[in-house]
């Protein structure tokens, strides 16, 4: 568990006969971004509320260990050393954006002087400065969850939970929140993200794991999960019709479009294949038009390890 920002094992959780969490195992190192994605129900809050010692794990759960200390032994010590920003914002639209960061640094137990010096450092960080001295109300939804993260971060936290910080957010707001995240990474935190918006992860993610039926049905980064789903190939569109003719001639395993004169061939992508490829149509004197290629994505990896028919990370139900 050295180096490791949240080590679990054999993470189990029950509500009567409802198993939510069936033996999950974490391993998420320092000062990277980890994406639990699942459908509805899966058991992601659940998880999240777990590691942040807001519920208990299930009898049989071995080891919790957040932030270098264990759950079981020393909560305290872990809700010192973690984040937690949810789906639903914590500021406080009566009060100034100034004075949501003052009381977060009451309630961190700061000096008056110390509140203030971080307050107005996070506020200088989150580009909020402007609207300090406003209402929290009068704020866009971008910059409510700017202030949001602005004070989690009052406590020092070395683990950050995200709980879909973007949803509802516009394509920029979206994007400055991206290199939000990205920056604290940088800074050495560790980010435990939950998120509705699948490119969302494969942008951000150091690693993805997907939650099924109370387990990990498979995990790594992006481009190592979309390698587990069949349906790459490569499309080769041609101009000439004798020359489309002699490539699906030349050409094993090709599905033909007599129409667009295109044929696709099944493909991983990589290099390799594509210079085999290229090479097989060089030996015939072939020259595509148009070459594409055309990989699985995440939803792929996800509709396929799931089977869920709606988006992955809808708020689940209050008992998760």
């Amino acid at each position: 568990m050295t180096n490791l920002a949240i080590a679990a094992h054999g993470l189990r959780k029950s509500y009567g006969d409802k198993v939510v969490l069936d033996g999950v195992d974490l391993a998420i190192p320092e000062g990277t971004v980890f994406s639990l994605l699942g459908p509805n129900g899966a058991g992601k809050t659940t998880t999240v509320k777990i590691l942040s010692t807001l519920i208990s794990p299930g009898p049989g759960s071995g080891e919790i260990r957040v932030g270098g200390h264990d759950l079981a032994a020393d909560p305290q010590a872990v809700r010192a050393a973690i984040g937690v920003t949810g789906q639903f914002s914590a500021v406080d639209g009566l009060i100034t954006g100034e004075e949501n960061m003052l009381l977060m640094a009451d309630l961190h137990h700061l000096s008056r002087r110390e509140g203030r010096r971080v307050a107005a450092e996070l506020l200088e960080r989150f580009d909020l400065v402007e609207a300090a001295k406003k209402p929290a109300s009068t704020y866009s939804g971008g910059m409510k969850r700017r202030l949001d993260i602005a004070m989690t971060l009052v406590g020092g936290p070395r683990v950050i939970f995200l709980d879909e910080p973007t949803t509802g957010l516009d394509p920029r707001a979206r994007h400055t929140m991206w290199q939000i995240i990205r920056e604290l990474v940088t800074g050495g935190v560790t980010v435990f993200l939950t998120t509705q918006y699948l490119e969302e992860a494969d942008e951000l993610a150091d690693r993805i794991a997907v939650l099924h039926d109370g387990r990990i049905a498979a995990e790594g980064s992006a481009e190592e999960l979309k390698r587990l789903v069949p349906g790459g190939h490569v499309r080769l569109r041609f101009t000439d019709p004798a020359a489309y003719r002699t490539a699906a001639a030349a050409l094993n395993e090709v599905a033909r479009d007599d129409e667009a004169l295109a044929l696709r061939i099944p493909s991983g992508g990589s290099q390799r294949e594509l210079r085999a490829l290229l090479d097989r149509l060089a030996s015939a004197g072939i020259e595509a038009d148009e070459l594409t290629v055309h990989t699985p994505d995440l939803d792929d990896v996800f509709f396929a390890l799931t089977g869920a028919t709606g988006r992955p990370n809808q708020p689940e139900e209050a008992v998760r």
